[in-house]
């Protein structure tokens, strides 16, 4: 994208893209990719426990073992929200949905402003609000503030995402994705997710824009209320 660039997506995907089976295949992939990191961390620090000569390392691995647990009961948190419908909710409080975002993406090098009311999101509306969060807080590698709002105009809920930092940035493969367009190179692990956003929002009878420009990217999200 250029220094200011707004892209509007499609409103069907192309003929290549992939299919229920194939979808289903990169968003496993991209969730065992996820959980390979803390569920390894894990298993390294209970055999640090096991291991006799490695006892004066044992405050650390306590300390690795439930900063990673921690970190794997987030993202599972946040999966079952953005890619499932495996939940006994059928709504979501705007608390509810900020704090899962928050436990995931807390820590990192940038911050998360949440602006949005605590009130119930239908589970649609829940999937495109944690993933476009989430994709919001990526788009600042370096820090920054991703502020993550929403309103309402002519009966459609707007979800925006602002993520403004000095490399505020989208990689072209997010950039295809959020598009709703096939991915022809690069990594399909940093394709899916904004895909998926896309794929969410247009299911639900909804679009999906994005602005670029220096130091600023804005995702906007707008579904039926």
């Amino acid at each position: 994208m250029t220094d200011t660039d707004t892209l509007d997506a499609p409103a069907r995907p192309a003929a290549d893209m992939p299919d229920g089976q194939a979808l289903a295949a990169l968003i496993a992939g991209k969730l065992c990719h996820d959980f390979i990191s803390p569920a390894g961390a894990i298993s390294s620090g209970l055999d640090l426990l096991k291991d006799p000569s490695a006892q004066d390392m044992r405050d650390d691995a306590m300390g690795l073992i439930e900063a990673s647990a921690a970190k794997m009961v987030a993202l599972v948190a946040f999966a079952r929200v953005a890619f499932g419908a495996a939940t006994t909710s059928e709504t979501f409080s705007g608390g509810e949905l900020g704090g899962i975002v928050d436990a995931l993406t807390g820590g990192g090098r940038a911050s998360l402003v949440w602006k949005v009311p605590d009130q119930t999101w239908s589970k649609a509306q829940s999937r495109a609000l944690v993933n476009l969060a989430y994709l919001t807080m990526a788009a600042l590698p370096s820090g920054g503030i991703a502020t993550v709002s929403s309103r309402v105009e002519d009966g459609m809920v707007v979800f925006e995402g602002l993520a403004e930092g000095t490399r505020a940035r989208l990689k072209p493969e997010a950039i295809a994705g959020l598009a709703g367009q096939p991915l022809t190179e690069g990594l399909q692990g940093q394709w899916i997710q904004p895909y998926w956003l896309w794929l969410t929002a247009h299911d639900a009878g909804g679009n999906l824009t994005v602005q670029a420009e220096e130091g600023r990217v804005i995702l906007t999200v707008t579904i039926p209320a």
